[in-house]
């Protein structure tokens, strides 16, 4: 392996652990004051962080050179996060253990994969098809709560992961088929800013107070900073190793969150929401590998050293 791809595997991991991190403390963050007021603080600091690095890069004069097309992109973009971005935070607000509402986002790059096929018209594997059957077949064990009735079959919350799930594989489907020549710190930028806004105009119009307690500011910088970390440390990771291999450490991103929600909070998933979740991790781990071609290398080993 060379240094160009240790650099990749490294900013990757460093993404999953930011990102792990992210679930914990929002969640201790919200359990402290409500959505709209936590969502104007984070997102203050993730738009300035995003701004100052921008700036520091070099990458606002790309606002100059942006066409129309672009611009109506990026405000498809804006509300389409806005939507994904309120859905995932009141997923974690609902769901008591983050470690279960990580396990459950393993239903995005599912729809990833059947918005590519049905929508972009990509191609998969018999592997990856496989894989994500396993990561659907343990969202569903995670989600079931015991009941025989629609209403009380699955647990409260899989719901809003379900349409998080949507909507996040709808941004993602805009970027891979519209977004060209715009930077990591330009699309970022993008994101923070309509959060931003959001997040103001619903803290007015809840009449929120600009009273905050020590943890919970404390919980929602530390998590901001990591957020805007971890977003770009998956851009520059993609700068050194391809997307599939990079998504073959994020997968584990349940198994960190597992651990983090168990250290902070003391919480752990029931044993089926346990199983379940290993399920889902093995189904997307097995989609990463084999978009990484992993599987035809160990086929072919002689390919790999031609």
């Amino acid at each position: 392996m060379n240094s160009n791809a240790i650099k990749g595997y490294l900013f990757a991991l460093i993404a999953t652990i930011a990102f792990s991190n992210v679930y914990i403390f929002s969640k201790a963050a919200m359990n402290d004051f409500p959505l709209a007021q936590f969502g104007s603080l984070w997102y203050a600091v993730v738009a300035v962080s995003c701004l100052l690095f921008a700036i520091f890069n070099k990458k606002l004069g790309q606002l100059k050179q942006l066409s129309g097309k672009q611009i109506r992109i990026l405000v498809t973009l804006g509300f389409l996060e806005i939507i994904t971005t309120t859905l995932f935070f009141l997923s974690i607000y609902v769901i008591p253990d983050p470690s279960v509402t990580s396990f459950l986002g393993n239903m995005f790059p599912v729809m990833v994969m059947l918005g590519g096929i049905f929508i972009l018209h990509e191609r998969f594997g018999p592997i990856e098809i496989f894989g994500g059957f396993m990561a659907l077949a343990g969202a569903f064990v995670i989600s079931y709560s015991g009941g025989t009735t629609l209403e009380t079959f699955f647990i409260k919350g899989t719901g809003i992961v379900f349409f998080n799930a949507i909507f996040a594989t709808t941004a993602t489907l805009v970027v891979k088929a519209h977004v060209k020549k715009l930077s990591p710190e330009l699309l970022n930028l993008n994101r923070s800013v309509w959060l931003f806004l959001f997040s103001v105009i619903m803290f007015f119009v809840r009449d929120e107070t600009f009273v905050f307690s020590g943890s919970a500011m404390k919980n929602t910088i530390i998590g901001a900073v990591l957020e805007f970390v971890a977003i770009l440390t998956v851009y520059y990771s993609y700068q050194h190793i391809e997307a599939s291999r990079s998504s073959i450490i994020q997968s584990l991103k349940g198994i960190f969150v597992l651990i983090g929600a168990y250290l902070f909070f003391e919480t752990l998933p029931l044993t089926h929401q346990l199983i379940g979740g290993l399920i889902t991790v093995a189904g997307v781990l097995i989609m990463a590998l084999a978009q990484a071609g992993i599987f035809k290398i160990m086929q072919n080993p002689k390919q790999s050293k031609s």
